[in-house]
């Protein structure tokens, strides 16, 4: 069953703005986090269950990979080089607009995180679950997060093998046995 097909520049404005929204998102956020947080106590936001706790991040989720920052780095660029090739190549096709929001939630907080790290050489961090002790963390990890996840999700329940033909390097070869 095709889908039916729709504007790739519409498409891709569309991309662009929820980009931009989540970059934007993700920097006000951390604007206000070390206006408001940095060198200040811990605000809880749910007794014993959230609350919003500065901490400056050198390192990826649980502490791992400290002082990496051109690894980092590295992996965040890789990240969109990969994003920009995926969405390049999707068909324009309404089935694929999820895969797109997808993409760019990933993309968004992948350079959300990057810009810190370029700017200041660690992450802005300041969301804090204390009931379960879980990691501090930012807006731009919940948008890489949830997009990961989601993304995961459909690969495995929402889209069939042939459709994803269009990330094969060998798209002419898959044609051919069709």
């Amino acid at each position: 069953m095709n889908s039916k097909p729709i504007n790739k520049k519409i498409l891709y404005l569309f991309d662009i703005l929820f980009f931009l929204l989540i970059v934007a998102g993700d920097r006000v956020s951390k604007y206000f986090a070390v206006r408001k947080l940095k060198d200040h106590p811990s605000i809880s936001v749910i007794n014993k269950v959230l609350e919003l706790h500065y901490i400056e991040n050198n390192g990826a989720a649980f502490g791992l990979l400290k002082n990496q920052l051109s690894f980092f780095i590295l992996v965040a660029v890789v990240v969109l080089f990969a994003v920009f090739y995926i969405l390049i190549k999707t068909p324009s096709r309404k089935k694929y607009v999820s895969m797109h929001m997808l993409l760019i939630m990933i993309s968004g907080g992948a350079v959300g995180n990057l810009i810190d790290r370029i700017a200041y050489r660690y992450v802005v961090d300041f969301i804090y679950f204390s009931c379960i002790n879980f990691p501090v963390f930012n807006v731009a990890d919940i948008f890489v997060t949830v997009g990961c996840a989601l993304l995961i999700i459909f690969f495995i329940f929402v889209y069939k093998e042939d459709d994803l033909f269009f990330l094969n390097f060998n798209e002419k070869k898959l044609r051919d046995i069709r």
